[in-house]
């Protein structure tokens, strides 16, 4: 049989990712911090971009407060309607546009919403020491904190001085994480640098007398045990207290009191000073920033007993199109390159600006509908919390699943009780033992902890104990489940909190 060359056309359908696709379903998903950055990127490489916060407050003659010539935004710019209306529980959800409904075509704002611009928060403002023209501020350096290495490092200059001795100091330094514990043993120190393992246990116990006290241990029994001793406190019942640091652990305070040759009050006494001390004292000189967690959207309670849901403005990023400034280097471009340049930048802002904008818009359409399908939480609490999974809120606000998914992602929403991460409203079904409402896992896990909160004295509730509880309260659960959710709790078996209350095993 011959092979034959031929052509062939054929018609079908295919999904495209224009690069405006997918820089908007980008955005869509990245949080605060990391659209800030964005942001600032795309406001340093496109120069037909400006912030508003700054374009307002310092305007240039003929660039801002003018309207654009027929691309639908406005220099000035109107600003973006912050607030969803009022939720009532038991009302219809509003008719809401889909974003991206099948993410296969990027959204093409219509009509007024063409003149709509995002509010940019403080954060493009520089301060003391920027390069935008302000004076550098030299005692902005001297605020930097010394790092944990960098304490150890000034305290062995003072105390080593042979040249010797000083390089196996600094090594063990280097050696020392962030908690303050030393990852190399003294025989692979000693065995890197060529000398003798009794004087690398020398300078480490000379090291081991630097602050903050407990640096340089080898594990928590001796970071403990240091700081025992820097307090005149490690005596034979403290030492044998911490060679069996896995039942203290366990709260098996029945062994404890018979290795360490104690009673009941002098082993309190000792577990007290135990909790005083630092487990990890490298950690004050942790320099790492702590990451709070912001809400993209504020619910608070209206006065007729529904819920109001805005956008919070400090997230959002508010850029303008700057048209008169590219009408005139358009005017003044003579080569192709040149305009091929404008025309694309020009694009690229005015694309930014709609997926801004469609981003905030999206946000507030989920967040809306996560409040109203959990109204029961925001009033009395997470006992009221209800199963909800993305198909839920998807169909209901006309919009794919992986849009909402990454809308959720990264996003927090701040109420009176206090600040949660979208993902947190989406739990799984707990089914009811009476063919009722389900139950949500995270209300279960609620009620678990308020059970073996109200435990009486003398009365551990078990695993078995908790499921019957649950069960005559209308939860159908497992044993296995109700362990895992104890677990998950940090709360210790029913085994353990008798030990711990010094209640006798059964």
């Amino acid at each position: 049989m011959g092979v034959l060359q031929r052509l062939e056309m054929r018609q079908g359908q295919a999904l495209v990712m224009t690069p405006q696709l997918l820089q908007a379903i980008k955005l869509l998903q990245l949080s605060h911090l990391d659209l800030v950055s964005y942001v600032e990127a795309e406001l340093e490489r496109n120069p037909l971009l400006e912030n508003a916060v700054e374009s307002r407050s310092d305007p240039v003659e003929g660039d801002i407060g003018q309207t654009d010539r027929g691309d639908g935004f406005e220099l000035a710019g109107r600003e973006l309607d912050l607030r969803a209306g009022e939720i009532e529980a038991s009302a219809e959800p509003r008719h809401l546009d889909n974003v991206f409904s099948d993410d296969s075509h990027a959204p093409e704002p219509k009509g007024e919403s063409e003149g709509l611009s995002l509010s940019m928060p403080s954060w493009q403002s520089s301060g003391p020491g920027g390069f935008d023209g302000g004076d550098l501020d030299a005692t902005a350096q001297l605020t930097t904190e010394a790092t944990l290495h960098e304490h150890l490092r000034a305290q062995l200059d003072l105390v080593i001085r042979r040249p010797d001795e000083k390089m196996i100091g600094l090594h063990i330094v280097d050696s020392v994480d962030q908690a303050g514990y030393l990852t190399e043993s003294c025989e692979t120190i000693a065995e890197r640098l060529g000398a003798e393992v009794s004087r690398v246990e020398h300078v480490l116990r000379l090291v081991q007398t630097f602050s903050p006290t407990g640096v340089a241990a080898r594990g928590l029994a001796e970071c403990l045990e240091i700081q025992l001793r820097e307090r005149d406190r490690f005596d034979p019942a403290m030492q044998a207290l911490l060679s069996r640091l896995d039942l203290v652990a366990r709260r098996d305070l029945a062994t404890l009191k018979r290795i360490c040759g104690v009673d009941d009050e002098d082993l309190a006494e000792m577990l007290a000073e135990l909790r005083e001390l630092d487990p990890k004292p490298g950690r004050a000189f942790d320099s790492s920033p702590v990451l709070i967690l912001v809400p993209d959207v504020f619910v608070r309670a209206a006065p007729d007993g529904s819920w109001l849901v805005e956008l919070n403005p400090d997230t959002l990023p508010r850029v303008l199109v700057n048209q008169n400034y590219h009408a005139r280097v358009a005017r003044d471009a003579r080569s192709d390159a040149d305009k091929t340049f404008i025309s694309e930048c020009l694009q690229s802002a005015n694309w930014l600006t709609r997926s801004l904008e469609q981003r905030s818009k999206t946000i507030l359409k989920v967040a809306t509908e996560i409040v109203r399908q959990q109204d029961g939480f925001f009033a009395y609490g997470v006992a009221h919390l209800r199963p909800l999974n993305l198909k839920t809120i998807a169909d209901a606000i006309g919009m794919h699943e992986s849009t909402v998914s990454r809308v959720t992602s990264n996003k927090a929403i701040g109420t009176a009780r206090g600040t949660l991460e979208m993902k947190y409203f989406f739990t799984a079904s707990i089914p009811a033992s009476s063919g009722g409402e389900a139950h949500s896992s995270e209300a279960v896990r609620h009620r678990i902890r308020q059970l073996v909160d109200g435990e009486r004295t003398g009365d551990v509730l078990s695993d078995d104990a908790l499921v019957k509880k649950l069960k005559g309260e209308g939860i159908d659960i497992a044993r296995r489940t109700v362990a895992k959710y104890r677990e998950s709790l940090r709360i210790p078996s029913s085994v353990d909190r008798r030990r711990e209350k010094g209640i006798p095993a059964r």
